[in-house]
């Protein structure tokens, strides 16, 4: 089984509209609404795939109630702890070729919340494969609370998608991440600058932060992807495709490595394993969506070379 956690996760509604007029009455075209949040994108694609999926995190009133019935009829397995605060709403405005977001900041988490959910993890962990952490945390929160989850995952890997000072903090622990996945602008904020070319990155690659962290994926949307692993770094590069819709597709990576680390694929089969989720899901109209049939296809088509490094 594959653990994903969401510990900030929202419901994801999407209003389509021709114009979108501000100070003025807005109908709306199209409306879908989503269990959303980084982690839920990842466990779809894991279902997709065919993994045996829990995911977890916080849940509270009728919209966490939403996100509990959208889980189970996706057949994933619900993990997640209920708290006295609400879930959050994540509105995504879709007008003329533009997104224009609003987020909520999502629920207050109390100290019992907390320590009720490190106790549920400490339990579980020991029954799954590969973890995921993704996204931000609720407030209430320690910007440690990340480390506290990889330390007891205790060597099971733990792969962590997030960003900032969170990312910082977590990197500075004792106990490091399996794999992490920063995009360009998420490694220029670790590193203090942004690599710009491919020579850069693969020097960047080399710092001090990322010792000791077995996988770091640097993903360059349409680009491809750069990935260190050991003293292998691999340059990718994607086949081109019809983008419909690229939000979710660094989840859909995420996913892609967790199935891989879980199903015993190495080096270069698991790169293009895990990088095909990102181009799948931008094929796709619907966030945390792939299409496995043309899988091979994307597998096939991507071009993977091995450089070598000194780190």
């Amino acid at each position: 089984m594959i653990c994903t956690i969401t510990l900030n996760p929202s419901v994801d509604i999407r209003y389509e509209m021709d114009r979108f007029l501000p100070d003025q009455v807005n109908r709306v075209n199209r409306v879908s609404k989503t269990a959303g949040g980084k982690g839920l994108n990842v466990a779809r694609v894991l279902r997709q795939l065919g993994e045996d999926v829990a995911a977890s995190g916080f849940l509270g009133g009728s919209l966490g109630h939403f996100i509990r019935s959208e889980l189970s009829r996706l057949g994933i397995h619900n993990g997640f702890v209920s708290i006295k605060g609400n879930t959050r709403n994540c509105i995504a405005i879709i007008h003329e070729g533009k997104q224009t977001e609003i987020l909520e900041s999502g629920p207050l988490v109390s100290k019992s919340e907390s320590d009720q959910f490190l106790k549920w993890f400490s339990e579980f962990v020991p029954l799954v494969k590969v973890v995921t952490l993704s996204g931000s945390l609720p407030k209430g929160l320690a910007k440690d609370y990340y480390g506290k989850l990889i330390e007891t995952a205790n060597g099971i890997p733990v792969l962590l998608d997030t960003n900032g000072e969170l990312l910082k903090s977590t990197l500075a622990k004792a106990n490091k991440p399996f794999l992490i996945k920063p995009n360009q602008d998420e490694l220029a904020d670790l590193l203090g600058g942004k690599p710009e070319k491919e020579e850069q990155i693969i020097n960047a690659l080399k710092a001090e932060i990322f010792a000791g962290i077995p996988w770091v994926v640097v993903t360059l949307g349409a680009d491809g992807a750069i990935v260190k692993h050991g003293h292998a770094c691999y340059r990718a590069r994607m086949p081109r495709v019809d983008v419909k819709n690229p939000v979710g597709s660094g989840d859909s990576v995420l996913a892609g490595f967790a199935a891989g680390f879980a199903r015993g694929l190495v080096e270069e089969k698991l790169v293009r394993f895990g990088l095909a989720m990102g181009v799948l899901n931008a094929m796709e109209e619907k966030t945390g969506y792939i299409n496995t049939g043309k899988l091979t296809w994307c597998m096939q088509q991507m071009i993977v070379e091995n450089l070598t490094m000194t780190i």
